[in-house]
């Protein structure tokens, strides 16, 4: 067993104390899971090996395209990290950033590992009544933020809330300043990139064995969870699949996921500066203008989720552009619909590839090549070092999958809740294993099968929620779908399917007579269709089902 330890002494905040056993730190590094150094010293050795090579390519709106040299990336982690020490950061504090996708976010998160200080990126999407909480909940001296994203005020909301927030000390603000204009308020550019700020703390303060990164779950399911994260468990988040994946200098890495996610920060941010890789963004998702900047900044790999892979194809064949230097994509985040697969291999002549994970971390992924059969079957085999373990009181098929328990260096060190503040350290817990929610089979290769979450489980038989879906996406009047539970009386529950429509209205006996002829049991049928014109997906692109499923109960009760 690794153990984790959490040392005994008063303090409001537990994240400057939690940090992995000795044991731990040695097992996991014998293993070249972790490592001694960290993100900073691969940002030192590109500054001086390929001081010119470009680090980064950003489109930004308003702003054109932007790139920054290993030079100036590295030239702009120490001014941001000069900036927050003038304002008292210091080792063990925490900086929240609510950023979109801008050049900025790369270099901040660099900067306050540079410090020993906690980043805490938040996505957008999070309104003021959560953004509160988190900050509450983080004792965040520091709170950078935009001024206006997606037609809402984020620095006015942060302004309004700060006299709440007696641990935050300093609002910055990227862009415009609050029409007031107060002494609480710093403007980012002024302040933190035309400002010289010399002083930083000994390089000793870098630990990558303590907790750095602070990420939030979603919470489509339940109370959202902060998730604690070091520079390692990171490290082994990203490091495997670079190294799977050949990710190198020559390599153009795009996501457009959100940078303040855990894949868009690990995967779009850290794994190409880690392989000396130029990492590529876009602050706005419109695909018809994204590809021809992704064509000439000569995207080699991408990571994407699957609603927004489908429409970037859906905008290459309204538009005949095409990305030719695409060399894998993968796709995750969620189940992957079957017919996904073949349109990638139509419109880009590459295999789709797939991974696995959460933001508490482990990491399985398909290696490109590897049976090529299972495609759409299979989201793959473990990361070295990463353990999994699939648990059911009955024998695990695809018919009765079983719950998918995770182990290994790429797990975050705990969970803490964000209004209840429990602290949950997954060392002290099951013998370190961490039950994912999610329901899986063996692929019959060394892999798994994907079926969806515990959560999505339908009536007394387990309903495969996924297989269903998949299947539903073939049929030609559905555009996009999820299957949700629904009380059927006398304590039962049955299946919905929520669709939203292609060009034509399909009815729920098509639906039935189309699975039917699939050769699927009469208990995984749905029983009931509700029509609308979108489903509705948090940021990183997974259907909230627990909306959907608040829906049918209330029209149930109607």
């Amino acid at each position: 067993m690794r153990n984790f330890i959490l040392w005994k002494v008063k303090i409001v905040n537990p994240i400057t104390t939690l940090r992995p056993s000795a044991t731990t730190v040695e097992q996991y590094r014998k293993e070249d899971a972790w490592r001694a150094d960290s993100i900073l010293d691969d940002l030192a050795r590109w500054r001086a090996e390929t001081p010119d090579a470009p680090a980064l390519l950003v489109s930004e709106a308003g702003q054109g395209v932007l790139q920054l040299s290993y030079a100036q990336y590295a030239e702009y982690v120490d001014l941001f990290a000069g900036a927050l020490h003038a304002l008292g950061v210091r080792s063990g504090q925490v900086v929240a950033m609510q950023l979109p996708n801008r050049w900025q976010v790369g270099p901040l998160l660099l900067a306050c590992a540079r410090l020993g200080a906690v980043a805490a990126p938040i996505m957008c999407a999070f309104r003021p009544r959560e953004l509160e909480r988190m900050l509450r909940r983080l004792d965040a001296v520091v709170c950078v933020t935009i001024d206006r994203w997606d037609n809402f005020e984020h620095a006015a909301a942060l302004a309004e809330m700060a006299p709440r927030l007696p641990a935050l000390r300093h609002r910055v603000v990227l862009g415009e300043r609050t029409a007031d204009g107060d002494d609480g308020e710093l403007d980012f550019r002024e302040y933190f990139e035309h400002t010289e700020h010399t002083t930083l703390p000994d390089p000793s303060v870098v630990d990558p064995d303590r907790v750095s990164l602070v990420l939030f779950t979603s919470g489509t399911s339940g109370e959202p969870k902060a998730v604690l994260h070091t520079l390692n468990t990171s490290y082994a988040w990203y490091a495997p699949l670079a190294a799977a994946d050949g990710i190198g200098p020559d390599s153009r890495v795009y996501s457009p996921n959100a940078a303040t996610h855990i894949v868009g920060l690990t995967m779009g941010l850290l794994m190409p500066l880690h392989r000396g890789a130029c990492a590529v963004m876009t602050d706005l998702w419109e695909p018809e203008a994204v590809i021809p900047f992704l064509a000439q900044a000569d995207v080699s790999w991408m990571v994407i989720v699957p609603v927004t892979l489908s429409a970037l194809i859906d905008a290459m064949e309204r538009t005949s552009l095409r990305l030719p230097t695409v060399r894998i994509i993968r796709a995750g985040g969620t189940t992957v619909p079957q017919p996904l697969f073949k349109r990638v291999t139509e419109t880009f002549g590459i295999p789709l590839d797939v991974g696995w994970g959460m933001t508490e971390g482990a990491n399985i992924f398909t290696r490109t090549g590897e049976h090529p059969d299972l495609a759409g079957r299979t989201v793959g085999r473990c990361a070295p070092g990463q353990e999994i373990d699939l648990r059911a009181d009955h024998p695990i098929s695809d018919d009765r999958p079983g719950r998918l328990f995770a182990r290994g260096p790429s797990l975050c060190l705990a969970t803490w809740g964000r209004d209840n503040g429990r602290l949950t350290v997954l060392a002290e817990h099951n013998d370190g294993w961490y039950d994912t929610g999610d329901l899986v089979a063996p692929d019959g290769h060394g892999g798994i099968r994907l079926h969806g979450r515990a959560e999505d489980r339908i009536g007394d038989i387990m309903i495969p929620v996924s297989d269903v879906e998949s299947a539903l996406l073939d049929h030609p009047d559905v555009r996009d779908v999820a299957l949700v539970g629904y009380p059927g009386g006398h304590g039962s529950e049955l299946a919905c399917a929520v669709v939203v429509p292609g060009e034509r209205t399909p009815t729920l006996d098509g639906l039935r007579d189309w699975l039917g002829g699939l050769g699927m049991s009469e208990w995984c049928l749905p029983s009931r269709l509700e029509l609308l014109p979108e489903l509705p997906r948090n940021q990183t692109g997974k259907v909230q089902k627990n909306l959907l499923r608040e829906r049918l109960q209330l029209r149930s009760a109607d």
